[in-house]
């Protein structure tokens, strides 16, 4: 396609590259929550989607999308609508639905009212900010099943993506420790002896380890509650890092 309009190309941080990047080449897009729209910019400008429905509940940053789709000559290809989650797509409109920048618990809220219009695509794209192991074991109990996990570390702070396919529920035959494992790191992620989740263990096992010695010099009932629950997810870190081993 011919573009007019702003000729260099979208340089993209590490956390949204890594969502381009598990894009299917050659399917329409819907970025649900895109801010200032740089992922959708991208892909378009870069020819791996034809298309793109950009969205955002903010004013603010659906303003600033529009005005950073036009400076790049894309209006034509990318449309901006102010939407609660899905609320304003309509079903067959998309390939590959991308969400990132929230919470999990607001994204399970999006997806979860969201899930008919989510069975016409071929892959989400997730990134939660918060409550991942919640937000895993959620990804199980809808039936979207994971097909590749990635992580990247940006500016001191880790970020885990998820893509799923809809409607490929599969039971699973591990046990529930096992499950808890998936759930807390990712399956991919620990499978694959991913690099980023190592540093990630390491420095939360480093971190947890300073907090129980200050746990352990408290008196309270609910230092000694929080102290095993630390000592809980340092056991779960502990298990994770036996795949590196």
């Amino acid at each position: 396609m011919e573009i007019q309009g702003h000729r260099d190309p979208v340089v993209l941080s590490a956390r949204l590259q890594m969502l381009a990047n598990m894009v299917t080449p050659g399917n329409r897009l819907v970025d649900v929550g895109c801010d200032h729209g740089f992922l959708s910019i991208y892909l378009v400008q870069a020819g791996l989607c034809p298309s793109a429905i950009a969205m955002d509940v903010r004013k603010g940053p659906l303003a600033g999308a529009r005005r950073h789709v036009e400076e790049y000559g894309l209006g034509d290809y990318i449309t901006l609508r102010l939407s609660d989650g899905l609320a304003a797509y309509r079903i067959g409109e998309a390939d590959t639905l991308v969400c990132a920048g929230m919470g999990g618990r607001l994204m399970e809220r999006i997806l979860g009212e969201g899930m008919e219009g989510i069975k016409g695509m071929g892959e989400l794209i997730l990134q939660p900010q918060s409550e991942l192991p919640q937000f895993r074991a959620f990804l199980r109990r809808a039936g979207l099943q994971v097909i590749e996990e990635d992580a990247v570390c940006e500016e001191g702070k880790y970020y885990f993506a998820i893509k799923v396919r809809p409607g490929q529920f599969q039971s699973r035959a591990e046990t529930g420790a096992l499950l808890q494992q998936y759930d807390m790191f990712g399956e991919y992620l620990l499978k694959g002896r991913h690099p980023v989740l190592l540093a990630f263990l390491q420095q939360r096992r480093s971190y947890l380890g300073r907090l129980v010695v200050a746990l352990e010099k408290a008196s309270s009932d609910r230092a000694k509650e929080r102290l095993n629950e630390v000592q809980e997810e340092l056991t779960q870190i502990e298990r994770a890092l036996g795949y590196y081993k």
